[in-house]
C-alpha cells in the first residue's frame, strides 16, 4: 500500500514537472501572438489614417474640380465654347403616335 502511494506521488510530481514548464511555453507562445497581433493592429490603424486623409483630399479635388464654374471656365478657355444664345436654340418637336 505504501509503494501504491509512492508510485502515484511519483507520476505526480512527474506530471507537475513536465506541466509547469509546458504552460510557460504555452504562456510565452501566445504572448509573442499577442504583440504579433498587436503590432499588425498598429500598423493597420497608421494606414487606416493615412486612407482617411487622403479620401478627404480627393473628395476636396472632386468637388473644386467638379464645381459649375470651373467647367464653364474649362470650356470657353480650352474648348472654344461658348454659352448658346438665344437664336442658336432650334426646337424639335416630335409627335406623337
Amino acid at each position: 500500500m505504501k509503494k501504491h502511494k509512492n508510485v502515484i506521488k511519483t507520476v505526480v510530481y512527474i506530471v507537475t514537472g513536465v506541466l509547469i514548464p509546458a504552460l510557460l511555453i504555452l504562456n510565452a507562445m501566445q504572448a509573442q501572438r499577442y504583440h504579433d497581433i498587436e503590432k499588425e493592429v498598429h500598423a493597420l490603424e497608421v494606414k487606416q489614417a493615412a486612407l482617411v486623409e487622403e479620401n478627404k483630399k480627393l473628395i476636396t479635388d472632386i468637388s473644386i474640380l467638379s464645381s459649375a464654374q470651373r467647367i464653364g471656365k474649362v470650356a470657353e478657355e480650352q474648348l472654344g465654347m461658348h454659352k448658346a444664345e438665344t437664336k442658336d436654340i432650334v426646337r424639335v418637336d416630335m409627335p406623337e403616335k
